[in-house]
C-alpha cells in the first residue's frame, strides 16, 4: 500500500542582493512496501573510507559512505581529461584522426621515465588522438593525458582550468583540478558522490567513445600492456572507468561501472590501503547492489508534485511537474519508509517559461538521499500587474524583517 503526505515550506531567493532567510519548499512522501515483508536486512557495511554506489537508470543511491570527503583523485582525474575530450570530439572541434606531438615536458613528465603509468610515447612523434585516448584509459599513460592537454589547450595549467570550468557547468561542484594526469596537488580534489555522477555522464552523454574504457590491452611502441582496472578480469560485469593511486597520500581508488541484467551500477570508493583490498571490495559492493534491490516506481512523467512560490507573477505559484518517470530502487523484500522534498530558491522572479528547471526533487530512503532529479514548471505565467509585484514585495520585506527579529532573539 503507498500513502503520500504533502508539505510545502519556502525558500528564500538567493539571487537577491540583500540576504533572505532561508524559508523553503518541500514535499514529503511516505512510501510502505507490503505489510508482511521480510525483515530488514543488516546495514551493509564496507571498509572502504569513502564509497558510494548508483543505479544509472534511476539515479538512486543503494548505499554511501562519507561520499562526499574530499581525496586526491590520483589517476581517477583522468575521467574528467577524457570527458572533455569526448566533448571535444562530439562538438566537432577535434576529430580521432588528428594527431598531437609529443613534447618534451610530456616525454620527461609522464613518460617511462618518471616510473608512472605511461603508454611509452616517443619524444617528437606525432600520435592520433584516439591512440592517445587508447594510451589514457587502457594503461592510464600519464604521457597520453599530458600530450592530450596540451595539444587542446596549450598547457597542462590551461587544460586544468578547462577541467574545472566543465566540472562547473555539469554541477560538480565540489571537483577541483590542477592537472590532467592525477599528480597530486592541494588544491586537485575530489569526492567519491561527484566522481560516481561524472562517470555516469560520460557513459550515458558518449556511449560511441565509452568502449574504450572496455579494452582489455593496449599496444604502442611494440610494448603490449592490460587494462589496469581490475574489474574487467572478474565475473560482475564491469565494463570500465579508472583506478587511481598514490602512496600515502590518495590511497588506492576506483569509479567503477558494471552491468547485470540489464541494470547499470556505478561505484566510486576512495582511501583504500592496497589494490587487493580495493578489487575486493569492489567485487563486494557490487555483488551486493545487484542481489539486493528492487526497482519501485513512484510518480508518473508530468506529474505535478507540488507548486513553488512566485515573485511578482499573475498567480502567486506555479506548479512542479516532473520531467520523467521517477523510480526508486529499494531493498528487496523489506518495509521501507521513503521521504522526499522540494527544494528550490524562492519566490521566484516572473515570468515563467513552461517546461523550464525550476526545483530538484530529492528523495531519501531512511537517512540516504536516495534520488536527485529535476523539477520543471507545469506551464508558463506571466508577469502580473503592478498592484500584485507591489503586494509581493511588501510581503517579502515583512517577512524579513519577522526573521531578523526572530533570529535577534
Amino acid at each position: 500500500m503507498k500513502n503520500s503526505l504533502f508539505c510545502m515550506i519556502r525558500q528564500g531567493h538567493s539571487g537577491r542582493a540583500r540576504r533572505a532567510a532561508p524559508v523553503c519548499a518541500a514535499l514529503a512522501i511516505v512510501f510502505f512496501a507490503q505489510a508482511g515483508a521480510a525483515r530488514a536486512q543488516q546495514a551493509f557495511q564496507t571498509i572502504a573510507p569513502s564509497a558510494i554506489l548508483i543505479d544509472a537508470d534511476t539515479h538512486s543511491t543503494l548505499f554511501e559512505k562519507s561520499p562526499d570527503a574530499p581525496f586526491a583523485p590520483a589517476s581517477t582525474a583522468k575521467l574528467m581529461t577524457a570527458e572533455i575530450v569526448f566533448h571535444e570530439i562530439v562538438e566537432g572541434r577535434l576529430k580521432l584522426t588528428d594527431e598531437f606531438t609529443v613534447s618534451e615536458n610530456a616525454w620527461r613528465t609522464g613518460g617511462a621515465m618518471a616510473r608512472g603509468s605511461s603508454m611509452f610515447a616517443a619524444l617528437n612523434s606525432r600520435i592520433k588522438v584516439e591512440d592517445l585516448i587508447r594510451g589514457l584509459v587502457v594503461v592510464s599513460g600519464n604521457d597520453a593525458a599530458i600530450i592530450l592537454a596540451e595539444g587542446i589547450a596549450g598547457s597542462e595549467s590551461a587544460f586544468a582550468q578547462k577541467m574545472n570550468q566543465r566540472a562547473n557547468e555539469l554541477g560538480f561542484a565540489h571537483l577541483s583540478f590542477r592537472n590532467p594526469w592525477g599528480k597530486d596537488d592541494p588544491a586537485q580534489r575530489v569526492t567519491a558522490r561527484d566522481m560516481a555522477f561524472l562517470a555516469d555522464h560520460v557513459i550515458k552523454t558518449y556511449p560511441d567513445l565509452y568502449h574504450y574504457f572496455s579494452e582489455k590491452d593496449f599496444v604502442w611502441s611494440k610494448i603490449k600492456q592490460q587494462n589496469r582496472n581490475p574489474l574487467l578480469t572478474l565475473d560482475i560485469g564491469a565494463d570500465g572507468l579508472k583506478t587511481g593511486n598514490i602512496d600515502e597520500i590518495s590511497g588506492y581508488s576506483l569509479v567503477g561501472s558494471a552491468v547485470q541484467n540489464n541494470q547499470r551500477l556505478i561505484l566510486a570508493l576512495y582511501g583504500m590501503h592496497s589494490a587487493k583490498d580495493r578489487v575486493d571490495e569492489a567485487r563486494k559492493i557490487f555483488q551486493w547492489g545487484f542481489r539486493s534491490f528492487e526497482t519501485k516506481f513512484v510518480l508518473a512523467a508530468g506529474e505535478t508534485v507540488g507548486a513553488a512560490r512566485l515573485y511578482g507573477g499573475a498567480s502567486l505559484s506555479v506548479p512542479l511537474v516532473t520531467a520523467g518517470d521517477v523510480r526508486i530502487l529499494v531493498p528487496r523484500g523489506n518495509a521501507e519508509h521513503i521521504t522526499a522534498k522540494i527544494v528550490y530558491d524562492g519566490p521566484i522572479p516572473a515570468p515563467v517559461e513552461e517546461g523550464r528547471e525550476l526545483a530538484r526533487l530529492r528523495i531519501f530512503r531512511g537517512q540516504t538521499e536516495a534520488v536527485d532529479l529535476p523539477l520543471k514548471a507545469g506551464e508558463s505565467v506571466p508577469q502580473g500587474p503592478l498592484y500584485r509585484r507591489a503586494f509581493d514585495a511588501s510581503l517579502e520585506l515583512a517577512q524579513q524583517l519577522i526573521q531578523k527579529y526572530i533570529f535577534k532573539r
